[in-house]
């Protein structure tokens, strides 16, 4: 890289957690940087931006410093700002952590001027190290990273009188239902919890149905943090069945919890070890019990779906969609099996999560289009190198263009969580100051 262009800013795309917090760690390291965000909203993200405090944090506060080196400083903000939720071991509002958020972005554009230029517009296309936005503005820099969060998910149409809600996390998309409304779900994950706890601080007293392909629900934590245990090599080598035979074993005889605290620290390393066919295996037959055991939701919350449970109010059921039909006032779910029987309810809401679909988003299925990015062979989103650069048609890794967060997921696997992301965002500033 010349001269010229190493002294031009890092162009970030995307002004949610991770596009925020690299721009920060640039920032101490003495890397100036441009933060485009779509709307005028800098670090909370969707995740974050929830007003709603029954949105609990899924990992403890005290592991959820944004800052690699200082593990206590949300706890630390916590004290400063909201002492009444500066427990270390427990869930605080994901609303105060966006605050947060925001906040350490703030004071570090305060403490080192001049190095995070924030800038609100739609990115429509990347040329060579620059960003393009709708206004026809050109934003160059020496590199770019793609900090673009989740996508929205894979919608379905919102059929008649909009009785499909499509996306949950619009603003007020539940305020339609009404309080004795019975509501279908689509996926019984995360998303699925977030809605629920919204539906019930409407003063919602109806019945959900969730259905998912297994029926699986999220896993609660402990009352305290888990200590890890140390895993036996033939955990971490040869075939997934055996490897699932022995974290079996090891769980009844430690807990599931400590096991799955075993593999946190190396997941990554074993996503990025194993062959593309080992991968698929994994996403096929194991993914949705490693998804409910490794992204787990506090007690307290775990609590509140299991009085919803009691009451008779939530009811799980595992099956494969064939249709969806809307009318005026009702929606219709076709299930495969037992006669293709039909489940009906005024409102039927998609929790199916993130669409991870890189050609369904202008951006990038125009880079796509130019061969400066390919789909990752197994779909999950941009091919990555293990740096996070992205793979052009041929294979070769682009030295200008990056991968932060979510949509990194096909190089990383795990880079949904605040602590996997902290840990990207650690590399990638390194390596972009070097």
């Amino acid at each position: 890289m010349n001269d010229a262009a190493s002294s031009l800013p890092v162009v970030i795309v995307g002004g949610g957690f991770s596009g925020a917090m690299l721009a920060a760690r640039l920032a101490e390291r003495d890397q100036a940087s441009v933060l485009i965000e779509r709307g005028d909203a800098f670090g909370p993200g969707v995740a974050y931006a929830t007003p709603n405090d029954a949105h609990r944090l899924n990992v403890r506060a005290g592991r959820m410093s944004a800052v690699a080196d200082r593990p206590g400083d949300f706890v630390d903000w916590l004290t400063t700002h909201h002492p009444d939720q500066a427990d270390a071991n427990g869930f605080a509002p994901r609303r105060l952590y966006g605050l947060y958020v925001r906040d350490r972005l703030s004071t570090t554009e305060v403490a080192l001027p001049g190095l995070v230029r924030r800038l609100s517009g739609a990115v429509i296309a990347i040329e060579g190290r620059a960003a393009i936005l709708s206004t026809g503005a050109r934003i160059d820099g020496r590199a770019v990273v793609l900090a673009t969060g989740n996508p929205a998910p894979r919608t379905t149409p919102t059929g008649e009188d909009g009785r499909i809600i499509a996306n949950p996390w619009t603003p007020d998309a539940l305020a339609p239902i009404q309080p004795g409304d019975d509501v279908l779900i689509l996926g019984a994950g995360l998303t699925m919890v977030d809605v629920l706890l919204t539906l019930l601080s409407q003063g919602w007293r109806g019945r959900a149905t969730a259905v998912s392909r297994r029926g699986l629900l999220p896993r609660a934590h402990g009352p305290h943090h888990d200590a890890p245990i140390d895993l036996p090599p033939e955990a971490l080598s040869g075939p997934l069945s055996q490897r699932l035979a022995v974290a079996r074993r090891l769980a009844r005889a430690h807990g599931w919890r400590r096991v799955m605290e075993g593999y946190r620290p190396i997941t990554l390393d074993l996503w990025q070890a194993a062959p593309s066919a080992e991968r698929a295996r994994f996403l096929r037959h194991l993914r949705p019990w490693w998804d409910v055991h490794r992204h787990r939701i506090a007690p307290e919350i775990a609590a509140e779906l299991d009085r919803l449970f009691h009451e008779n109010r939530l009811t799980v059921r595992p099956g494969r969609i064939l249709d969806v039909e809307a009318s005026a006032d009702r929606v219709t779910v076709r299930l495969a099996g037992e006669a293709g029987q039909a489940l009906t309810a005024p409102w039927l809401i998609d929790c199916t999560g993130p669409g991870h679909d890189a050609t369904a988003t202008p951006l990038t299925a125009a880079l796509i289009a130019e061969g400066r990015a390919r789909l990752d062979p197994l779909r999950l989103g941009l091919d990555l190198d293990q740096s996070g650069r992205v793979r052009h048609a041929d294979g070769t890794p682009d030295p200008d263009l990056y991968v932060l967060g979510p949509p990194a997921r096909s190089a990383f696997w795990e880079t949904i969580a605040v602590p996997d992301i902290r840990q990207r965002i650690e590399a990638l500033s390194l390596a972009l100051t070097a």
